[in-house]
């Protein structure tokens, strides 16, 4: 839990009255690999922290091949935030790529804090803003760069996953074939 309150705190102060009851009621779930967490189509009913594991987020075109969008892993919030708050279908599937851990906030509780905790609806749009932010730096990057400087980006901006995804999903992120990947990998070592 400690962990999740030091994330917070980048965001707002909660006092120890706020942790308390933030932390009553939030689930410790524990996730399968290949499960899925958020399902594209359906209603969010949660969001999560991440304690520990790794996810991704994708989406299939007509054909039904997947596409990595982006990896959510330890110490980051994971969900369909605007379809969460809004209670709208998701757009995106968010998969467990490790069995992993998540420290779950349901509806009913979210909706408790933001009517006891005061500066809750600050702080979850700032989080909500951050993680927003972060995706269009990517999505920048993943647009103007190529696909050695996309990797080395990937290295750099998530140390030590490289060896924790698998290397399909690691090419389709980084909009490649495997083979490609590869060879980069070869070239830059």
């Amino acid at each position: 839990m400690e962990e999740l309150f030091n994330y917070i705190k980048k965001f707002g102060i909660l006092n120890a009255q706020d942790e308390l009851l933030l932390a009553k009621g939030m689930q410790e779930v524990r996730v399968k690999k290949g499960e899925p967490f958020i399902e594209a189509g359906k209603v969010s009913q949660r969001i999560a922290f991440v304690k520990e594991g790794v996810f991704r987020a994708l989406y299939y075109n007509k054909e039904g091949d997947d596409f990595t969008r982006y990896f959510i892993y330890e110490g980051r919030f994971i969900g369909d935030f605007q379809g969460f708050n809004d209670q709208l279908p998701a757009h995106e599937y968010i998969e467990a790529i490790t069995d992993a851990i998540l420290l779950v906030i349901d509806l009913d509780h979210f909706k408790v804090l933001e009517k006891e905790i005061a500066i809750w609806p600050v702080l979850f749009a700032r989080i909500h803003a951050f993680v927003v932010e972060n995706k269009l730096k990517v999505a920048s990057i993943m647009l103007n760069q190529d696909a050695k400087a996309r990797y080395i980006h990937f290295l750099n901006h998530y140390p030590g996953l490289a060896n924790r995804v698998p290397q399909s999903m690691l090419a389709s992120y980084l909009g490649i074939t495997p083979s490609s990947l590869s060879r980069i990998r070869r070239n830059i070592v």
